[in-house]
């Protein structure tokens, strides 16, 4: 279940990514052009899903670099490799 809210609000990110270029390029809000007006209940849905995504999203920001940059699950410091034993 958390995967699939994973994937959901991964692609509502990307969706409101998506809306903000074509807003900042073209003056041009999708969401709204979609649904009616960004007024109504079903703009304003998707707007606050959206957010709500977004702020999944943060939340497991944390994960994601822990794992790119660690490689004990305890910390999170970047390791030099020890170097090999001399003997």
């Amino acid at each position: 279940m958390k995967r699939f809210i994973n994937v959901v609000a991964y692609i509502l990110v990307i969706v409101g990514a998506l809306n903000w270029g074509l807003w900042g390029f073209f003056q041009f809000d999708f969401v709204a052009w979609l649904f009616g007006g960004n007024t109504t209940w079903l703009s304003r849905l998707i707007y606050a899903l959206i957010g709500l995504s977004g702020l999944w999203c943060l939340g497991s920001c944390g994960k994601c670099c822990r794992a790119m940059c660690c490689k004990d699950e305890g910390t999170c410091e970047k390791k030099d490799p020890e170097p090999p034993q001399q003997q």
